[in-house]
């Protein structure tokens, strides 16, 4: 590839990178601004020089240089993972993007997400992300499985499993509440104020089931306070007939 081309692909992806800001945070106001100020944009783009390193064999320059970005922004992405054009981490403190993590274009993490493995053994051991998919504030996805196009992760969600594309999915350990536009259980819209709670869910059950035993009890001490007045009843006129006897 002859130097012109390279410089014109570089300068394509680093500009795919700003407008991904552009195009998820309203707060960002200039380019100017966010070139200077935003922690995840300089953690993705000294992970790309990073990654060129890695590529060719400088292994070391590669580690310090993401021990670097890492001290900076508090944003670890191992110079080995693979991450498409327009990656967005919104403030980023905390997340953390392993070796061998494959992540698609497009893609939006809030802070405090892991996408990791499970264990020490060998080979493919992180995700793979694909296009347009978002992973909320805490999320964590763990293991070597695909997170399929445009899914969302809940927020404090723990992935174990493949997720289906266009997916959204919440929970410890996380399950899909939508797929495909449907419900499964639960609302899906990722808005942090409006996502499926399952532990909600949960107290709503428990609290169905305590009404429910509430109101057998009341039924049965009704039922035990006719039976013990037609007891004192049986009682007091068995009294009288002993009087009358007598």
């Amino acid at each position: 590839m002859n130097p012109f081309r390279r410089w014109k692909n570089i300068r394509s992806v680093l500009k795919s990178d700003i407008d991904a800001v552009f195009e998820r945070d309203p707060a960002a106001r200039s380019v100017t601004e966010v070139v200077l100020t935003y922690s995840g944009l300089h953690a993705i783009w000294m992970y790309r020089i990073a990654h060129w390193l890695y590529k060719h064999k400088w292994f070391l320059c590669a580690r310090l240089l993401s021990q670097l970005a890492r001290f900076l922004t508090g944003i670890e992405i191992h110079p080995g993972a693979r991450i498409g054009r327009g990656l967005f981490i919104d403030h980023g403190m905390g997340v953390v993007i392993g070796e061998t993590c494959e992540i698609g274009n497009h893609v939006t993490i809030y802070q405090g997400v892991t996408l990791g493995g499970t264990g020490k053994e060998k080979g493919k051991r992180h995700p793979t992300i694909e296009d347009g998919v978002l992973i909320a504030t805490g999320a964590k996805v763990l293991g070597s499985m695909r997170i399929g196009r445009g899914s969302k992760i809940g927020a404090g969600s723990v992935v174990l499993k493949e997720v289906p594309p266009n997916s959204t999915v919440v929970g410890v350990p996380g399950r899909v509440v939508v797929q495909d536009g449907v419900r499964v259980k639960s609302p899906g819209n990722l808005d942090h104020t409006d996502l499926p709670d399952p532990v909600a869910e949960a107290c709503e059950d428990l609290e169905k089931d305590i009404d429910r035993l509430r109101c057998q009890l009341q039924r049965l001490e009704r039922e035990l306070e006719t039976i013990r007045r037609e007891q004192e009843q049986d009682d007091f006129a068995g009294v009288q007939h002993t009087n009358q006897k007598a």
